[in-house]
C-alpha cells in the first residue's frame, strides 16, 4: 500500500546503514526514528560547501550503489571530497528490495568515506521500479567549476568512455544481445569503477574545469563543458579510450560508446604545460587517463561547440540507451 515505509522496516533496513555517520563527529543528528532533519557542525576552515542532487531509476541492478556514486561524483568533480549524504528511496511496493538498496547505499557511502545524515523512504504505487535520489555534500577550499575551461587548455579523460553504460547493457540487455557470457561478466564488474572521487583528488590540483559525463556519455559531457565555458572543444574519437567489452556490447546493441551513460570517467581541462604532470599524477594513483582533445576559441558568433572528428555538435545529445529501454517497454 502507498505511504511511508513503516518504522520497523526503517529500523531494520535504513537507520543502521548510515555510512560513516557513527564515526563522524560533525554529524550532530543523523537518521533516526521521528527525526525529520539532519544537523551537521560545519568544520572550521573547511572553505566552500559543494552540494549536488541526483535521482536514479533506470538501472535495474545496484540502484543504491549507483545512486551514491552518481551524486558523490558531482561533488568530486567540483574539487571537493563528498562527506555527507541524504537519501530518498521511493519503492513501487512492499515487495521491493529495500534491504538490498540500503545495503548497497551503506557500502558505497563507506567506500567514499561519506556519512548518510538523513532522507526519506516511501511506497509509491505509480512507480514501476525503485527510484533513489541522493544529495551529496562536501567541502573544498578550491572550487573547480564546469565552466572554467580556457582556450589553450587540453582535455583529459580518466578511465574510458561508456563505463556505466557498458555495465547497464550487460545487466539489462545482455541476454538478448547474444554477447558471450564472459564478456558480459567482465562488463558487469565495471560498476565497481563508477566512483571518480579518487580521480577528482588528483585532477583538482591541475584542472581549470571538471565535469563527469553521465547521461549522454562522454560526448554529452564534452558538450556540456563547452557550453558552460563558452568555448569550442575539439576531440579526435580515436584518442578516446574505449574498452574491448564496451566495443563488443555497443556493437551488438548498435549504440555509440561515446553516447551512453559515462559515469566512472571524469573529464577535465588542464593547462597545456601541466598535462604531463597531471597524467603522471593519475598514473601514480593507479588511474588510467588520456589527453583526448583541445580547448579553442569559439569558431564564430554561435559560441560553444563540440568538434568531434570534424563534426560540429551544438544541440543537446540524447543517450543511446533510452531507445533500447523504450523498445523493451513497448515489447512488454
Amino acid at each position: 500500500m502507498p505511504g511511508k515505509v513503516p518504522p520497523e522496516e526503517l529500523l531494520e533496513h535504513v537507520f543502521g546503514r548510515a555510512g560513516t555517520a557513527g564515526d563522524d563527529p560533525s554529524v550532530i543528528q543523523g537518521p533516526a526514528d521521528g527525526e525529520d532533519a539532519a544537523a551537521i557542525a560545519w568544520p572550521e576552515g573547511e572553505g566552500t560547501l559543494v552540494v549536488s542532487s541526483d535521482p536514479i531509476s533506470l538501472a535495474a541492478s545496484q540502484v543504491g550503489r549507483l545512486g551514491v556514486h552518481v551524486a558523490c561524483n558531482d561533488v568530486a568533480a567540483s574539487g571537493a571530497d563528498p562527506r555527507w549524504l541524504t537519501t530518498v528511496i521511493l519503492l513501487p511496493s512492499e515487495e521491493s528490495p529495500l534491504e538490498e538498496i540500503t545495503e548497497d547505499v551503506d557500502a558505497a557511502a563507506r567506500e567514499v568515506g561519506a556519512s548518510i545524515v538523513g532522507g526519506h523512504s516511501e511506497y509509491v504505487d505509480q512507480l514501476e521500479r525503485p527510484l533513489v535520489s541522493l544529495t551529496a555534500m562536501g567541502a573544498t577550499d578550491a572550487f573547480v567549476p564546469t565552466g572554467g575551461a580556457e582556450p589553450g587548455d587540453r582535455v583529459v579523460l580518466t578511465k574510458a568512455a561508456g563505463i556505466e553504460g557498458t555495465a547497464i547493457l550487460a545487466a539489462d540487455f545482455g541476454d538478448e544481445l547474444g554477447v558471450d557470457a564472459a564478456v558480459r561478466e567482465r562488463a558487469a564488474e565495471f560498476l565497481e569503477e563508477i566512483s571518480v572521487v579518487p580521480d577528482g583528488r588528483v585532477l583538482r590540483e591541475y584542472a581549470t574545469a571538471m565535469h563527469d559525463p553521465t547521461e549522454g556519455g562522454v560526448a554529452a559531457g564534452l558538450l556540456e563543458l563547452a557550453r558552460a565555458s563558452g568555448v569550442r572543444i575539439a576531440v579526435d574519437r580515436d584518442a578516446v579510450p574505449i574498452r574491448p567489452e564496451t566495443e563488443t556490447l555497443c556493437g551488438a546493441a548498435d549504440v555509440d560508446p561515446l553516447r551512453i551513460f559515462g559515469s566512472g570517467a571524469l573529464l577535465a581541462t588542464v593547462p597545456d604545460d601541466a598535462v604531463d604532470d597531471c597524467l603522471a599524477g593519475l598514473e601514480s594513483a593507479g588511474i588510467e587517463a588520456a589527453a583526448i582533445g583541445t580547448v579553442d576559441e569559439p569558431a564564430d558568433s554561435s559560441g560553444f561547440a563540440l568538434e568531434l572528428d570534424g563534426e560540429t555538435i551544438a544541440d543537446p545529445i540524447r543517450d543511446d540507451l533510452y531507445p533500447l529501454w523504450e523498445a523493451a517497454d513497448a515489447a512488454d
